[in-house]
């Protein structure tokens, strides 16, 4: 058995499974060493191994996972194909100088008919998708991204592995420990950030409710994860805010005053922050528009269609000096400024 306790460090080494040469261990020499120390304890796993049964492989991540205690699994010499599984398991993963990580497909092979074989294969994808799934969760990458890597079997150094999300540190080369914050919530946060909030259950209070607001309307500065009160204000806030807007633009628009002063209203509902009360107010002493200028006859409008409408001046109707006046003379008359 290569899986020993010793003064809070647990030693896995050798071929993962059934013992090969007999030099390796198995998920069950690892539940008795675990039984061993208490499951809240923190426990610095070194691993060295190059693989082997991907079912044990799993089985033995799963229990490391498990585990309450932080649990650190230090690399040394090799973590590859079903051990680099086993390193995901580490609430930190440090490489050691000179050690190696390689990522592949699961492996396997068949005795007997096509029927066979066509189950040994539909076994390996679901190992493989599986396992995608594992080394997704660690890296940040999405499991599409890591189903890539397995099928090209990638070798990494200590800091290729740290830059792809694998590992988190290089011995003797420590990171400054991450602050706790729901980084899922940024727009563009690196994947490892995102990664981690996910597996520590980073959240912020009625993170599932307000996972739908727009990067546009979040708050200028990210609300603390342990004021709820002022959460909920900057929520309430919002909606307030947008109601009070549509409501706004609602009342100018449908008002009595509005009709035959059609662009005019829309001038004070979307370009001014008049009240809807001020803007209708101003619309009801503003002239009509069929009461600023006599109408056309059909002549004249076919005219204007013939000269404006239809390209012979080179483009869109050209706006009438109604329309032109008369927002100007309302503009003056109400004291708003001209966009520069």
């Amino acid at each position: 058995m290569a899986a020993i306790l010793e003064d809070g460090k647990l030693r896995l080494s050798g071929y993962i499974g059934d013992y090969y040469f007999e030099d390796g261990f198995t998920s069950s020499d690892v539940i008795i060493a675990l039984a061993a120390i208490d499951d809240d304890a923190d426990l610095d796993v070194h691993l060295n191994s190059p693989g082997g049964i991907a079912t044990e492989g799993a089985a033995i991540h799963a229990l490391l996972s498990a585990r309450a205690g932080t649990t650190n699994i230090i690399v040394e010499g090799i973590a590859a194909s079903a051990a680099s599984l086993v390193a995901m398991a580490g609430d930190t993963v440090t490489m050691s100088l000179g050690a190696v990580m390689m990522i592949h497909d699961p492996s396997g092979f068949t005795w007997g008919t096509a029927a066979d074989h066509e189950k040994t294969v539909e076994g390996l994808e679901a190992l493989a998708t599986a396992y995608a799934r594992v080394y997704a969760t660690k890296s940040g990458k999405t499991a599409e991204d890591c189903r890539a890597i397995m099928r090209e079997e990638r070798w990494f150094t200590p800091e290729q592995a740290v830059d792809e999300g694998f590992a988190d540190e290089v011995a003797g080369t420590k990171a400054e420990p991450v602050a706790a914050f729901d980084y899922r919530l940024f727009e563009h946060a690196p994947k490892r950030l995102t990664a981690l909030a996910a597996k520590k259950n980073w959240r912020l209070p009625d993170a599932d409710q307000r996972a739908a607001m727009s990067a546009a309307n979040r708050p200028n500065k990210e609300t603390p994860m342990t004021d709820k009160t002022k959460a909920d204000d900057t929520a309430a806030d919002l909606a307030k805010a947008t109601a009070d807007a549509k409501n706004r633009i609602k009342a100018i628009m449908t008002s009595e005053e509005a009709k035959g002063r059609e662009d005019l209203a829309s001038h004070f509902a979307y370009d001014t922050e008049m009240t809807a009360e001020a803007a209708v107010a101003a619309l009801g002493k503003a002239p009509k528009a069929s009461e600023s200028a006599p109408a056309k006859t059909d002549a004249e409008m076919h005219e204007d269609r013939r000269l404006n409408g239809e390209g012979l001046k080179g483009g869109k109707p050209a706006p009438t000096a109604t329309k032109v006046d008369l927002v100007a003379i309302m503009k003056k008359q109400l004291g708003v400024k001209e966009a520069v």
